[in-house]
């Protein structure tokens, strides 16, 4: 494919997702019967869906080649809001760890539980450095360093969102309550278009022009 239609393929797919992530929210309260657990899910969606927007507003100027000013709107806010986003996620992560270290789902599988504790703040960093790294590079488009940088966190943000989206569709036995063949397929579609989306995105940054298209 062109690059224009890399990017018209990624923008479409960012857009989808970001109409998926402010869905959940809805999803997540309704499922949750407005729960502490429920507010806690729909509120990281929520932030998420609105720094994906941002970010997305800043990419899809990017992939054309177009120097974003510092002091441009969405430039601003995706820079204000990805950290409060990334210590949110932190949080949940940190109290998460806290009741399994004071002996919180005694019986699930050790293996399985290390693994979801080590993939899920990796992909909290990943993504961290997705936002970060764009909002640095948007207002110098054609700097090599950190076009390949913004690649190389776009890979590995997708190997770690397929790894979230499994644990997130396969409970870990003792640990989560088996999901209902609904939530499986509303939170296995979200983690199949973070992948997608993901890996558009990169192959859209591969083949952007530096310079500014006319």
């Amino acid at each position: 494919m062109t690059p224009a239609r890399w990017r018209s393929a990624a923008l479409a797919a960012l857009t989808v997702q970001v109409m998926g992530l402010f869905a959940l929210v809805a999803y997540a309260l309704w499922r949750g019967n407005f729960s502490t657990g429920a507010w806690f899910t729909a509120v990281e969606a929520f932030l998420s869906g609105l720094v994906l927007a941002w970010w997305t507003a800043v990419f899809r100027r990017f992939t054309r080649g177009r120097a974003v000013a510092p002091g441009d709107g969405a430039l601003r806010a995706l820079s204000l809001a990805f950290p409060w986003l990334t210590s949110f996620r932190l949080v949940l992560w940190f109290l998460l760890l806290l009741s399994l270290a004071n002996g919180g789902a005694p019986e699930a599988n050790g293996v399985a539980l290390t693994a979801l504790m080590t993939v899920w703040p990796a992909s909290i960093l990943a993504g961290n450095a997705v936002y970060g790294t764009l909002a640095r590079l948007a207002p110098q488009p054609g700097d090599p360093l950190r076009r390949k940088r913004l690649a190389d966190w776009l890979n590995v943000a997708a190997a770690l969102s397929l790894a979230m989206a499994v644990f997130n569709v396969v409970p870990i036995a003792g640990f989560s309550d088996r999901p209902t063949l609904g939530a499986q397929l509303v939170y296995g579609l979200s983690g199949a278009l973070d992948v997608l989306a993901t890996l558009l995105a990169l192959r859209a940054v591969q083949v952007a022009p530096a310079g500014e298209e006319r």
